[in-house]
This record gives C-alpha cells, structure tokens and sequence, in this order.
C-alpha cells in the first residue's frame, strides 16, 4: 500500500514538473536553513560537555554591593578565596584559580633551539593556573601527565597546535620556551604537558597555561597576603562532592565573607555577595557582565531559532498554497476513486504519502546544500561547526525526523481538503474553490509576507546600528593611530627612542604611550570620592595611566584645566585628569569647579589623595552598548603596555615599514606586530556584525522562498483565467489593463503584510536596540524603505506571470471554444 501511495505521488510530481519543482525547491531551502541553524545552536549549547565532571563544577560569581543596590556582576574573586573555601567548607572536594594574561593581547613564546633559528610566537587566550586546575577539568593530554602538569613551579602545558608550530613532529615535553608576558614577567619554562585541542567548544578557549609558580604574579600574591576584598581578578572554580546541593552551599557564603572580608570591605565601602554558578551554565548566562570567553547571547539565538522556523513555515505554506490552488486538476481522480469506494482515510493517507515523499526528495537536497555552505556558514558566524556522517549520526537521524514531521505538517491541509470533495458534484463539474478555502489561501500569502517583511525590517535596523557603530563620534581620535604592543622589558626601554626617532618622519603628527586604550579590556578601577565625602559614596572610576602626549595623540579635548604636559614636572605626584562624566558623579558643580579639587580612595587601609589638574569631555572608551562611566587619567613614568602612533594621510605602507626598520633598530629580538586602534575598537561588535550577516542572509532566502510561492500562485492564476485573458483581449483589452487585473489582488495581500508586519517589526526591533546605551533609533522612513521594497519584489515576481499571460495569443486560448 505505501509503496502505491509513493508509486501515485511520484507520478503526480512528474506531471507537473513546474509545480513540484518549486515546492521541492522551496522545502528543501527551507530545511537547508533550519539545518545550519540547528547546527549553530546544537555547537552553542554544548559547550563544557567534556569535562568528567561537569555536573559537579561552579563558578564562583562576585556581586558588588553599594548603598543597599549591586552595581555590578562579575565571575571574579581575590587569590586567596578559592583555598580559604575548600578549607571552610568539606563540600568543596576541589578547588582552583584560574587568571587570564589579562593585559596580553598576545603573549610572546620563543624557542631557541641548540642547532638552529630561533622561533617566535604571538600566541592569544594563555592563562595562570593552579596544579589543582586539571584535577577538576578533563583535558586530553597527548603529552604529559595531566596529574602533575602544573605542580611545578614555571611550568608551562601548551596546546597542541603550539607544539607543533614550535618542535613539528617532534616531542616537546621537558622542552624550556621562553615566555614574556605583561601580566607575569619573562622567564623560561619547561613543557609538561601537550593538550589536543577538543572538538567540543569550552568557554575556557585556552592555548596554554602557566603554573603560578614562578611568575611575578606569584610575588604580587603573596605581597596581598588574605587581602578578601579588593585585587578580585581571578576565576575560581570549585569541585563539588556527588550530590552536594549547590543552594545549601551559596547560602553559607554571606557568613563566609563576613568573616574573611567584612571588615576591609566596610572600610573601603562597598560589601559582596557571592553565589554559585554550574559550568554548563556559563557559556549562555546573562547573570555577568563578561566571563573567561564572551557568554552567548540568548537573544540571538532565539532570534536564529526565530528565523529558522519562519523560513520552514514559509516553505511550508508555499507547499500548502499551491497544493490547494490546483485542487481543481485532482478533483477528478479524488472523485473517481471515492465512487470506487475509497475511504477518506485512505486519500488522507494517499496525498500525505506524497507530501512525506517530495519532502524526502527535499530532505536530500537540503543536506547536499548545507555541507556545501557549512564552510560559508562557518566564516559568517565565525565558529568551527563541523557535520560528518560517522561522528553525527544522531544529527542526521534528528533532521531526518525534522524533514518528515514538516512533509506532514505541510501536507495535512491539502491532504484533509482534497479528501473532503463530493464525487457526485466533482464529476459533474461543479466544483469550486470555496470562499473559505481562498480566505485560507490570502492568508497564508499574507502570513508568509508578514515574515518576510518582519526580517526586512530588521536587516534594515541591524545594519544601520552598525553603521551608527562604526561611523559615530567616539570623543577622541580612532582612525589613522597605529598601536604598537610592547609585550617586553626591552621594547618597554626602547620606547623613548623610538619616540624620538619617528617624531623626525613629517608623516607622524604625534606618539604617545599608555597602560591601555580605547576599546581593549582596562582592568584597572577604584573607588574615588570628592574630599569632604564618605568611602560610601566613592564612584567606581576606570584608571589609565598614560605618558605626557598620550591625550594629544587620540585628541582627547579639555573642558577645563589642562592636560599633562612636559612643563609641569609636579604632575607625577597624584595628579589625576578626569572626564566630565567623573565630575558630575563627584558632585563638582560644573568642570571648571572640579579643577584644582581632590578625590580620595582607600585601599589596604591607607587613603590616596589625588588632585584634579584637568577635565576632558566624554569618550567612549567601551562600545556603545556600554554608557560613559567616571574614567581617571595619571601620568606614568614608564612600563607603558601600548605605543600608539598618529599619523597624516598619505603612504600608509611606506609608512609602516619606517615603524618596522625603527622597531628592528631599538629592538630586534622581538617580533614586530601592530594593529589599528579602528579595527580593535570595531571588534567589540563582532557578535553584533555576525547577527547582521546571518540576518541578511536568511532574509534573502525567505524572501526567496515567499517570491517562488508568490510566483506559482501567480502562474496557476494565469493558468486558470487564459481564457478570460483571450476574450478580454479580444474585445480590445491592452496588456497593461491585463497586467493590472492579474497583480491587483496580490499586491493587496502584500500591502496588508507591511501594514500589520510594521508595529510588530517596530515592537521586536526597539527592544533588540534595548541593549545598546547609544543607538540609532527607528524612525518611519525604515517602514517606508520596507514597503518600497516588498511591494517591487512582489510586483517583480507577479508581473514576469502577468505580463507572460497578457502577451499570449488570444486565439490559442480561445480556439478550443
């Protein structure tokens, strides 16, 4: 019986080649789409499935608290809190601190081997690990004894792709590098360990880890001895017994801190809250600010989830639409077979078969399609998705179920209308598609514009928030300011020399140094507060410490007082410049009032004093989804982590290789690398320009899918009135009049789709800019380009039908009557 029902339906698809085609077309696009997103969201929620002991471990979340209200969420905690709570609480089986190379941007790793040149390496995500750190996490050590890795002091475990760019195929276990690193020093370091890099993503993106021991963050430790409130820069994770209730736990903590930090904390006003957060949670929580890797957006991926069960549906009703359209061509055999004494049931289950069937035929279109675009997919949303038969079997198998619940969803209406007809009035040729049924129909053409309008509209908003992103006035100075890392002590010393050997070059117009600088991670804080105030009232305020032209060269402008300068010797001594935004906060009546002011700060129980010499206007030193916050400048002597270039238009490549032959001058042991401050700052959006491109994309396809839809029904319109087309024509209709008659009723539908797609794309899209402190907001010209938009394409793809059916031949049509 199946195999008839198959035999029945395959026929039918090669009767109506046309048809079928654009079904299969759009069924199979539609689940292409639906794969490549499944995959994206099957690789986003399987992050840290590969630890043993996953169920078991948590990170330990610092909640700052001012005044009664938290001000912010972070997964950080002080040096010496993850022993003191695997000592307080025999819960914690395990416990160990984790400190990115936070002030890295990359690390340099050299190997000098006997017999040979000398390999250099800029290597990106390195961290400070306890020994303890994989006792909780499972890694796969190809080299090494993942036990003992770390027990040593400046031991190093490295990746294997590292291993190999350094030794090849040669064992590097017992190996010495050398690693320099901003946040821990320059020292050398034995290899005991060689991990492969897992298929299975981890918010833990490391490509090496050193032990603690040995590196001058080991001296910074011990100089904060059981410091529990401030210095809180390192991941703490902990091991739980089987079975441990992870609440009972976090409810021990407030007692916790209380004993371990609530006296410092008081002084330095401001308490903390801890609580627990599991490991598999991590990657997609939206309880902190930012984590060891950026967590997923949960909105984005409802947002994906969103577009690719839209574009099915889409596909989905185009089937439907046309099933139904050409109900009158079948309504004969539906007939003829009901008189013979066929059931309902069965002609349900007959053109069900056949809607399972051409979605089958789809299903292996779309999986040809998506491993031909995996790799495209995979450098938009910029992951390394991989699908592969023997390794993703229960994938297959899951599409394979996606594919025949959507051949039955989209075959049960046509397959329950076409075995409802009456024979007696289906063989006399009475049949007539109901007003019902064409209701039905306008509103599936309605509902599938009204998705594709939705996403037209939030292409349109995406893509001119990033080009507000990317084009709005950040305060200072980003285009044509080349940064040079100095990652070493010598390159550290040879600053001033190359200072002054490239201010020479008439293309330079400044140089400048700095701890950081707009658009990288800033570590650096502190509660500062207007004399005559409290700790209380202390505002968190980010530090930068920069040399005497650093504000010069990014064309920071003063408000008032003045900026540091050469001239003023005394400036080293606590003097602080501030943005307008600190001096509101600090309570000064206006810029000019904080001038000459001092702010405070308590730390460690001494109280610092520093005197307002200058105020800047606002800049963005974060994105823009990020509001100007208080921000602090002091003058440093040296140790700068950043130079940064400006330089005037003209031969930027000529230009670059006079910074290049300095840089080789003053310090030819170190690889020479630079970035542009532009580009660093444009790569805080990078999950905001892969949301644009992945919207862009399936916009199109959707619209795609609605148009081929559009363009059957168009056809079978056509079709079905050819010879009221002739008889019109003959009696002197012009083509346009024809045209106009065929279009008219489907770029109502599609003028109905933009009115009520408007305020729901309006609502959806002004809550996605939500997220962003400054933003371009939406105003009616995006709905005017919309509907400009889908009512050209419609007409595009209702006119080519149209117009095909206006220019026939009035007497073919006609000559049969």
């Amino acid at each position: 019986m199946i195999k008839n029902y198959f035999k029945i339906g395959w026929r039918n698809m090669m009767k109506n080649k046309f048809f079928s085609f654009i079904n299969i077309f759009g069924l199979s696009v539609g689940l292409a789409c639906c794969m490549l997103i499944a995959l994206y969201l099957n690789y986003e929620t399987s992050f840290d499935t590969q630890h043993k002991n996953a169920p078991n471990i948590y990170q330990v979340i610092t909640a700052f608290v001012q005044n009664g209200s938290k001000r912010m969420k972070l997964p950080n905690t002080p040096a010496p809190m993850a022993g003191a709570l695997k000592q307080e609480y025999p819960e914690v089986v395990e416990s160990a601190r984790l400190l990115k190379l936070f002030i890295d941007d990359k690390t340099i790793i050299q190997y000098n081997p006997a017999n040979g040149e000398r390999k250099s390496l800029l290597e990106q995500n390195g961290f400070l690990a306890d020994q303890s750190f994989f006792k909780i996490f499972t890694y796969n050590f190809t080299e090494g004894n993942s036990a003992n890795a770390l027990t040593s002091p400046r031991t190093i475990v490295i990746s294997k792709k590292i291993a190999e760019k350094l030794f090849g195929n040669q064992p590097a276990l017992s190996k010495v590098i050398h690693v320099n690193s901003n946040t821990n020093g320059e020292q050398d370091y034995t290899i005991t360990g060689v991990f492969d890099d897992d298929k299975v993503p981890s918010h833990i993106n490391a490509n090496f880890f050193l032990s603690v021991g040995g590196g001058s963050m080991e001296g910074f430790i011990k100089r904060q001895g059981n410091d529990f409130a401030s210095n809180n820069m390192f991941y703490t994770y902990l091991l739980l017994k089987p079975g441990t209730n992870p609440a009972s736990l976090q409810a021990k903590l407030p007692a916790f801190i209380d004993k371990y930090a609530g006296k410092d904390l008081k002084n330095m006003g401001f308490q903390k809250e801890q609580s627990l957060l599991a490991l598999r949670d991590i990657h997609l929580s939206n309880e902190v600010e930012s984590n060891v890797t950026a967590p997923a957006s949960k909105t984005y991926l409802y947002v994906l989830f969103s577009i690719a069960a839209f574009t099915l549906i889409i596909a989905c009703i185009n089937f439907m639409n046309l099933s139904t359209a050409r109900s009158s061509k079948r309504s004969s055999e539906v007939g003829v077979r009901k008189v013979l004494g066929a059931e309902k049931s069965t002609l349900i289950r007959q053109f069900l078969g056949e809607s399972v069937l051409m979605t089958l035929i789809a299903f292996v279109f779309a999986i040809v399609i998506t491993l031909i675009l995996l790799p495209l997919f995979n450098q938009l949303a910029d992951k390394n998705i991989t699908l592969s038969v023997d390794k993703d079997l229960v994938l297959f198998f899951e599409f394979l179920l996606m594919a025949l619940i959507t051949g039955v969803l989209a075959g049960s209406y046509p397959a329950f209308y076409l075995s409802s007809f009456n024979p007696v009035k289906v063989l006399k040729g009475k049949l007539t598609n109901s007003l019902a049924v064409v209701a039905v129909r306008k509103g599936l053409v309605v509902f599938q514009f009204i998705i594709s309008v939705v996403l037209i509209v939030a292409s349109v908003v995406i893509a001119r928030q990033m080009n507000f992103m990317r084009t709005a006035d950040l305060g200072f100075a980003k285009d044509q300011q080349i940064v040079l890392p100095l990652r070493t002590a010598n390159a550290k010393a040879a600053y001033a020399a190359m200072k002054a050997d490239l201010q020479q070059n008439s293309q330079v117009a400044s140089i400048g140094a700095s701890a950081y600088y707009p658009g990288v991670f800033n570590p650096s804080d502190n509660l500062l507060y207007r004399e005559g105030q409290t700790t209380a009232e202390g505002k968190r305020t980010r530090l930068n410490y920069v040399d005497n032209n650093f504000l010069q060269t990014l064309n920071i402008k003063p408000l008032a007082g003045r900026l540091f300068s050469p001239q003023f010797g005394a400036d080293t001594n606590n003097n602080i410049i501030i943005n307008e935004k600190a001096a509101k906060e600090f309570g000064f009546a206006s810029a000019q009032d904080a001038v000459n002011k001092k702010v405070l700060n308590n730390f460690q129980g001494n109280t610092n004093s520093f005197t307002i010499v200058g105020v800047v206007k606002d800049f963005h030193y974060e994105d823009l989804h990020l509001p100007v916050t208080p921000y602090g400048f002091l003058l440093n002597t040296g140790g700068y982590n950043y130079m940064v270039i400006h330089t005037k238009q003209g031969n930027m490549a000529g230009m670059l290789k006079t910074i290049e032959a300095s840089w080789k001058k003053y310090d030819p042991n170190d690889p020479f690398d630079y970035t542009f401050m532009d580009d660093d700052f444009q790569k805080n959006y990078q999950a905001d320009t892969r949301l644009a491109g992945i919207v862009s994309y399936f916009t199109v396809v959707a619209i795609l899918i609605s148009c081929l839809g559009l363009f059957g029904l168009a056809a079978f319109s056509a079709e079905q009135r050819t010879k009221e087309i002739g008889v019109r024509k003959v009696l002197g209709a012009s083509v346009r009049t024809i045209v106009s008659l065929l279009s008219v009723d489907f770029l109502k539908l599609i003028i109905a789709s933009v009115i009520i797609a408007s305020p729901i794309a309006w609502w959806l899209m002004n809550k996605w800019l939500q997220a962003f402190a400054y933003r371009k907001d939406i105003d009616w010209t995006i709905f005017a380009y919309t509907a400009t938009i889908a009512i050209f394409i419609g007409l595009l793809t209702i006119g080519s039908q149209a117009l095909k059916a206006a220019l026939a031949n009035p007497v073919k049509s006609l000559r049969s009557e």
